[in-house]
């Protein structure tokens, strides 16, 4: 039974990819912060060596992209600094590595999906430090996955769909921002797509995202209509909606590495939405 170390392990991403893990007959290691912080070099070393795992899969992250404006010492310790100490003891014990980057690390300005091979040039300081996180496991790890992928939704933590739900029942009208595209992503879907990559050695990038892309109020309005709530939506522009983090207008991810590589399609996001609704029916 190969053993699995996954750190952020009770974040979104981490419960389902810890429990997809296990349906594969994986032994899972999940670390959070209490039992492994990311910033501490030695506490790394020794709880990653210690467990011998197989394979590493580096889902922790600083995720708060307004915040990490005024806090960018911090965002890039855990997203660049954090990442090498983990990095580095992967390459350690010779095992495979995956890292989880963003749509972030692109400005937005193509209009057309962005492949594995578009050059990024991120806006804002959350993306500029998972870039580096990017740019420090290629330096160090020789076996490595960079999954980037987009705009999460999962039963764990916040995301936009809980908090639409909620935003809903309080607020009338609900304005939400119509200029931003990109891909809502399924966790559940994510997970399976990296539980593929870890059983192969087609080391590399990959853009991993659910297919199809939207508007954060095209997102809103799919979600209210398979929910059946009748809710007074009204799209605004980012400029109305002011926020600290300059986001990309437009960060859909083109799935070229899955392709290439001949894994399977991912569902579209509709599809994800409809199966997140049917666990979390409340």
């Amino acid at each position: 039974m190969k053993k699995v170390l996954v750190t952020g392990a009770k974040g979104q991403l981490g419960t389902d990819l810890c429990r997809l893990l296990q349906s594969h007959g994986y032994k899972v290691l999940g670390k959070n912060k209490a039992e492994m912080d990311v910033t501490i070099p030695d506490n790394v070393e020794e709880v990653i060596l210690n467990a011998h795992p197989d394979v590493i899969i580096h889902c922790a992250a600083y995720t708060k992209v307004d915040a990490a404006e005024k806090n960018a010492d911090r965002a890039f310790l855990v997203n660049a600094w954090g990442t090498r100490y983990v990095a580095t003891a992967a390459e350690r014990l010779g095992v495979p590595f995956v890292y989880i980057s963003t749509d972030y690390v692109f400005d937005g300005e193509s209009g057309v999906p962005y492949h594995e091979f578009s050059h990024p040039s991120p806006i804002n300081v959350y993306g500029e430090s998972k870039l580096a996180g990017e740019r420090i496991v290629k330096e160090v790890n020789s076996r490595y996955f960079i999954v980037r992928t987009s705009w999460l939704f999962g039963q764990k933590g916040p995301n936009f769909v809980e908090t639409m739900l909620k935003l809903a029942r309080v607020r009338s009208p609900l304005s939400v921002v119509d200029d931003q595209r990109g891909s809502p992503t399924y966790t559940v879907d994510l997970s399976s797509s990296i539980v593929g990559l870890i059983g192969t050695s087609k080391y590399g990038t990959y853009h991993i995202s659910n297919s199809g892309y939207c508007s954060w109020y095209e997102f809103a309005e799919e979600l209210f209509i398979q929910r059946g709530m009748e809710v007074d939506l009204k799209p605004c522009t980012s400029e109305q909606f002011s926020r600290p983090a300059k986001r990309p207008a437009f960060s859909v991810l083109d799935h070229m590495g899955l392709r290439i590589n001949h894994f399977g399609a991912m569902p579209h996001w509709k599809d994800g939405l409809r199966r997140y609704l049917a666990q979390n029916p409340s």
